[in-house]
């Protein structure tokens, strides 16, 4: 179960409610109706489509991308999923959005450094029986990025490992990882400059590595894209590559290994 988001348990638990006679019909169909897509309305215009779903279909629930929203619309947003999901998980929030969201939910966490903003659903549960995810940074310059999969991964109901400052310029300090390392179901791996760790490490685990690459770098690293080309060029077998800076699909990622690791043969 997700830490946000509508999950299947929530769906047979009130299907459980109207076998029991503890709701009517009709009020668990009122409670239904809304469920696959709820408009969001500016007067008769409406500027977001919430899909209430897609944690049934995927396993993992509609996340706020707060970047290029005004701060009305995110909080209107965030109310709806609030409202009927128990919480919320906003990324890339600016500075006043930030303020504006932990005003009006003061129970929600908010991470500067990730510019993610959580309400954690009331009641909610870990990933059953699944193995951590181990998120690594190669700089401290990378920890924006890394910090984004650490709090998604950890949103969505997994247990998370940080290694954090352990790159290339000094490969003793991977050794430091190792328990870590063993521990994972999978390793997300952030990296900027020439983008050489995930290759390290995937030649080091047998668990999925997932590399992000970030626009850290000085000038011939073209904001990043010296790291993806480079991450995609691995020697070592099999690590996958999300986009530059993309540190909330490296989790979704992780967490859709996790469930097929879960769901077995």
């Amino acid at each position: 179960m997700s830490t946000v988001g509508l999950s299947a348990d929530a769906v047979r638990a009130l299907l459980d409610a109207v076998a029991s006679g503890e709701i009517s019909t009709g009020a668990a169909l009122e409670r239904l109706m809304w469920l696959p897509a709820e408009e969001v309305l500016d007067g008769d215009v409406a500027f977001a489509r919430l899909d209430h779903h897609r944690a049934l279909r995927q396993g993992i629930p509609e996340v706020v991308l707060a970047d290029g929203k005004t701060i009305e619309q995110t909080l209107q947003i965030c109310a709806r999923l609030a409202a009927r999901a128990g919480g919320f998980l906003a990324t890339r929030v600016p500075a006043d959005m930030m303020r504006a969201l932990q005003a009006a939910y003061p129970a929600a966490q908010a991470n500067p450094l990730a510019r993610t903003v959580l309400l954690p659903s009331p009641g909610a549960q870990p990933l059953p029986g699944s193995r951590p995810v181990a998120v690594l940074s190669a700089g401290t310059s990378d920890l924006p990025v890394a910090e984004e999969a650490a709090v998604t991964a950890a949103a969505f109901g997994a247990a998370v490992r940080r290694v954090y400052d352990v790159g290339v310029a000094g490969l003793h300090r991977v050794a430091a990882a190792g328990a870590s390392l063993r521990e994972a179901g999978v390793v997300i791996v952030v990296a900027g400059m020439e983008g050489a760790l995930p290759s390290v490490i995937g030649g080091l685990v047998a668990v999925p590595v997932i590399a992000v690459p970030t626009s850290v770098g000085y000038g011939a690293s073209f904001q990043g894209l010296a790291a993806l080309l480079g991450m995609l060029n691995s020697c070592a077998a099999g690590v996958t590559v999300v986009n530059i800076d993309n540190g909330f699909g490296a989790a979704c990622a992780a967490i859709r290994i996790l469930h097929a690791s879960d769901c077995g043969p």
